[in-house]
């Protein structure tokens, strides 16, 4: 399926790495995209007219509910929270992650029930970590993955 260039970009800016919101600067910049980051508390951003902070209440999900609220077709949202990216790929946009896997319809049930699943074993003590820790490979998987979405 082909993509159109996004016509606007949302970070889930609270979890979101540095490396990746300073990647998605250079390209929103680049092409002229306006971007939205949206957290529970201010963060720095660069002064741009293409760049807006977003602070919403401190409540759980706030922010996801208010990108789910305001995303439209066609938009990107950058986040790791997958039932985040579920919502927003029912409103017809796109989503993905900081180390740079594209949410789509034929993966984001199948992650979801991964999710679940992992889950069920951490609350049980049986898995006790996490993912990897977030590195240059994954900043590069991002950038490309940006490119792509972005051409």
């Amino acid at each position: 399926m082909r993509r159109c260039r996004p016509s606007k970009i949302w970070i889930d800016a609270d979890s979101c790495p540095k490396a990746i919101k300073e990647t998605v600067y250079k390209v929103a910049k680049r092409l002229n995209i306006p971007t939205n980051l949206v957290a529970n508390s201010y963060q720095n951003t660069p002064i741009s007219e293409l760049i807006a902070m977003i602070v919403v209440d401190s409540g759980f999900d706030a922010a996801d509910k208010y990108i789910i609220e305001h995303v439209e077709m066609h938009e990107l949202v950058i986040t790791a929270d997958i039932p985040l990216a579920a919502e927003v790929l029912k409103k017809k946009a796109v989503a993905v992650n900081p180390r740079g896997e594209v949410y789509d319809e034929e993966n984001i049930c199948s992650i979801l029930s991964m999710r679940d699943i992992l889950k069920e074993f951490r609350d049980a003590g049986t898995i006790t970590g996490g993912p990897p820790p977030f590195g240059p490979k994954d900043v590069q998987q991002f950038a490309n993955a940006l490119h792509k979405l972005t051409l």
